[in-house]
């Protein structure tokens, strides 16, 4: 009879030690759910989709740090573009720099003043003469706040008998501030300045 308890209490000992292991793996497993799920649900909401000539196109959202640099070298390419590339047209020059001056603070409008009181704009207007930049690499200093820049860029000035290329350098800080549709990057170039605007070539429009 003792033998018959003896056997009753080791087989409750294993069906404890059962239990035991048992939800301590439901336990594990529960956990293991839980943390899967948060995570797809991480990776979830990083896909967006975009809506293009009915078409479902799938993208990926990125932390902004990732971009800093791509964004800023946009934002100083469309900064020069939208303030170098003049056609003879006042309207045309006014709303390009009134794009630009959007992306810039004071500095740019000081610059685009002299240029006018200079009588600037008039004569490219009288001349005929379009404006035409390329930017050709954009040297960024991200380890410092506002960041710093150097833009080195080719200007074309095209005239009806011929046409000046220039070698232009620029540079300048930039600072994050919100976005917006004038300022989509989210950035504002602030000490900007010319450093260099020399004639390189001069090359005769005449068959």
């Amino acid at each position: 009879m003792f033998q018959h308890f003896k056997n009753i209490d080791s087989a409750f000992k294993h069906i404890k030690l059962f239990s035991y292991l048992l939800i301590t793996a439901c336990i594990g497993i529960t956990c293991f759910s839980v943390y899967q799920s948060y995570r797809y649900s991480e990776e979830f909401r990083s896909h967006i989709y975009v809506l293009a000539n009915g078409k479902a196109l799938e993208a990926i959202a990125q932390d902004r740090r990732d971009n800093i640099p791509v964004e800023l070298r946009d934002h100083i390419k469309v900064f020069h573009e939208a303030f170098f590339d003049l056609d003879p047209d006042e309207k045309q020059i006014q709303a390009t720099i009134t794009k630009a001056l959007y992306l810039a603070d004071g500095s740019a409008k000081t610059a685009y003043d002299n240029l006018k009181e200079a009588g600037y704009y008039n004569n490219l207007v009288s001349g005929n003469i379009s404006q035409q930049v390329i930017v050709d690499s954009i040297r960024l200093d991200m380890n410092s706040y506002p960041y710093r820049f150097t833009c080195y860029a080719t200007e074309k000035l095209v005239r009806s008998t011929s046409t000046t290329t220039r070698s232009l350098v620029t540079q300048g800080a930039a600072r994050n501030v919100s976005r917006s549709d004038n300022n989509p990057h989210g950035f504002l170039i602030e000490r900007w300045e010319t450093i260099k605007n020399q004639d390189e070539q001069i090359k005769s429009n005449q068959p």
